[in-house]
């Protein structure tokens, strides 16, 4: 059932979603197996299992929210916001989410949440695609891989001395801290390649709401230039939630600029490049001159 009937479905993005589902189920079952081969119980992982998927899709819009120091804010305390939302809601005729702001001087916007119900024409793309749940619970794996590897890598640093069954055990460890390494590294490259085509794709839908791609390409810009003008400390709080944003918070000094081409630290990005954005956009600017 489509949230939007304005906001077409993306194909590809559905597709995407679909491949990165499937091989996340793969990683799941290949985690809850090494634990299971460690000698745990069968029905203890799958509890632990099924409650950790649960707490990330019902409580993930309050963590964030939490998380970011948001508040929700009504029609009265935030009018132009809401007028804003409003408008872009009635263009995609699309029932209207809460509205939060933030408690940070990060210019910047995201959406969350499991539902319908949850933000300005690029995020409310987000929502009407359905991609927000499936970020949120893929990015999970990554999180269970990653807790899994530190005790693993804690129980053979302080483990001592060791007969020859507490070597077996000992091997096994090192077995299940190697493999969470790769699942924790396979996870994060699905999410990130996911983060980067969903930003594309609500960039091109948010465009097409609001008819003029060129006025999101000059929002790209002034939030990226804005970016470097914001406090190290506060990009750096930001961080954990890039994949959420519209343009990423980045403590290091990098940007989101270079070459559209292949390159191996593009693997690791939650967005495209600004460059490659914005000539998205400028095709569409022109597309939409020309069928005018």
């Amino acid at each position: 059932m489509a949230i939007s009937r304005n906001i077409k479905p993306d194909r590809g993005l559905t597709y995407r979603m679909l491949m990165t589902g499937f091989f996340l189920v793969v990683l799941y079952g290949a985690v809850i197996g090494i634990l299971i081969a460690v000698g745990l119980s069968f029905v203890f992982v799958l509890v632990i299992a099924f409650a950790l998927l649960f707490c990330q899709y019902w409580f993930s819009d309050k963590i964030a929210t939490y998380a970011m120091h948001a508040k929700e804010v009504t029609p009265e305390e935030a009018p132009e916001l809401h007028g804003v939302v409003d408008r872009l809601c009635a263009l995609a005729d699309m029932q209207k989410p809460r509205v939060a702001i933030a408690s940070t001087d990060v210019p910047n916007a995201f959406a969350t949440g499991r539902s319908p119900k949850a933000v300005l024409s690029h995020e409310l793309s987000h929502v009407a695609h359905r991609d927000v749940a499936v970020m949120t619970i893929a990015s999970g794996l990554g999180v269970i891989a990653g807790l899994l590897t530190r005790v693993m890598f804690y129980s053979e640093l302080f483990g001592g001395g060791r007969d020859n069954q507490q070597s077996n055990a000992a091997f096994i460890e090192i077995i299940v801290m190697l493999v969470s390494i790769v699942v924790y590294f396979v996870s994060f490259l699905l999410t990130m390649a996911l983060s980067r085509y969903r930003e594309l794709a609500a960039d091109r839908s948010g465009a097409l709401l609001i008819g003029r791609p060129s006025l999101l390409a000059s929002a790209l810009v002034k939030i990226t230039g804005e970016m470097s003008r914001i406090p190290t400390k506060d990009l750096r709080a930001a961080e954990p939630f890039n994949a959420f944003f519209f343009t990423p918070a980045v403590a290091n000094g990098a940007t989101q600029g270079g070459g559209g081409g292949f390159s191996f630290g593009n693997l690791f990005r939650t967005h495209p490049t600004l460059e490659v954005r914005l000539a998205q956009l400028e095709k569409l600017e022109h597309q939409l001159g020309q069928a005018g």
